[in-house]
């Protein structure tokens, strides 16, 4: 069973040369898809990033395996030697990639305001919405039933998946990927209470979005209250993430699925914020840390590192015990206190050396 479907076929040699990669074996072996290890067959290129899967390289059936050095020299079939097998199976993908390539021009369904301006270079699909004074630039595609607002601007090269939907005043650079579902620039969440009632901010900020950024889908980019909602070059969010109104994040900072960002915090360069984190609001993350998954982020961080909340997974009943223990803390913090004054009181003070 082969992986992708062939599209384009290459030799060893060809792709070597895309990776100014070294060819171990026969260069001339013909290349038409990716797969994994244990699933590629004899047209297929696949890579070996992770050591518990070293197993299965003896017995695949790939025609080229892309391999450090140290793996290349244990292994006999045809390999393309890479410092990172990973990065450069990131690289080739794309020359794999079987995603349908659009043809510039505007479908007869689309929208589009007058004082709207449109690269003739864009492809705009079937019922695609692009209001007053937006700019599309030159190479972006708009996927069926995008909702581009007034004032809006989508950099060179940016690709909007079906069902985009970009409120007024939302900026973005060159390359960005949005999938399906995803709204940005939506109202933030700013009401006033008086007298047991909630009194509507209204968002008159927009969102600044940067260079070769990603948004995943079903991801939510709110706007700000005031200033803009500002997401920096070449951040990465997967899907089902919430930006809540004047978040900044730094560039190439990453987030997975389900983080949810408060009002307001500020989030460094080249973080790592993995899935179902939290964070409160009006706080700051200092560059380069890493969150793990589902740690609730209570204050500002601003020394680089790792940081982690609450316990790893348990057995039912070892969790029960361990919750038992955490509603006794209290009690037991405060004997411990009382047993370390009653000590004290009965430790007579240690002697003056002077008075030997």
């Amino acid at each position: 069973m082969t992986g992708m479907q062939d599209l384009n076929t290459f030799t060893l040699a060809e792709l070597a040369e895309k990776l100014d990669a070294r060819v171990q074996g026969e260069g001339s072996q013909p290349i038409t898809g990716l797969a994994a290890l244990q699933d590629a067959g004899p047209n297929d290129l696949t890579f070996l990033a992770n050591r518990q899967y070293r197993k299965l390289l003896t017995g695949t059936r790939a025609g080229g395996v892309l391999l450090t050095e140290a793996d290349a020299a244990d292994f006999s079939g045809n390999a393309l030697v890479v410092a990172d097998p990973y990065l450069a199976y990131a690289r080739i993908s794309h020359h794999f990639d079987p995603r349908p390539r659009p043809q510039p021009g505007i479908h007869p369904s689309a929208v589009i305001a007058d004082t709207a301006i449109i690269d003739p270079t864009a492809s705009i699909a079937a019922g695609v919405v692009v209001e007053a004074d937006a700019v599309v630039g030159a190479n972006v595609t708009l996927g069926a039933h995008c909702f581009v607002g007034e004032r809006c601007r989508i950099g060179a090269g940016s690709w909007l998946a079906p069902r985009v939907t970009l409120y007024h005043d939302v900026r973005m650079g060159e390359r960005a990927v949005i999938q399906s579902g995803a709204v940005v620039g939506g109202e933030g969440f700013g009401f006033a209470s008086s007298q047991g009632q909630w009194h509507k901010i209204a968002q008159i900020g927009g969102v600044l979005i940067g260079d070769d950024v990603e948004i995943g889908a079903n991801t939510t980019i709110d706007r700000g209250a005031l200033s803009d909602t500002v997401i920096g070059n070449g951040v990465k969010l997967d899907n089902q993430i919430q930006i809540a109104h004047n978040v900044q994040i730094g560039d190439h900072t990453a987030m997975a699925a389900c983080v949810g960002i408060s009002g307001s915090t500020r989030i460094g360069r080249h973080c790592m914020i993995a899935g179902g984190v939290g964070m409160v609001g009006h706080i700051e993350i200092c560059d380069n840390v890493f969150v793990s998954g589902m740690t609730m982020v209570t204050r500002s961080i601003t020394e680089p590192g790792a940081y982690s909340s609450g316990t790893a997974m348990q057995t039912a009943t070892e969790w029960k015990k361990s919750a038992a223990r955490i509603r006794q803390l209290d009690t037991l913090a405060k004997r411990i206190q009382q047993l370390e004054k009653q000590l004290s009181a009965v430790t007579p003070a240690p002697r003056d050396s002077s008075e030997s």
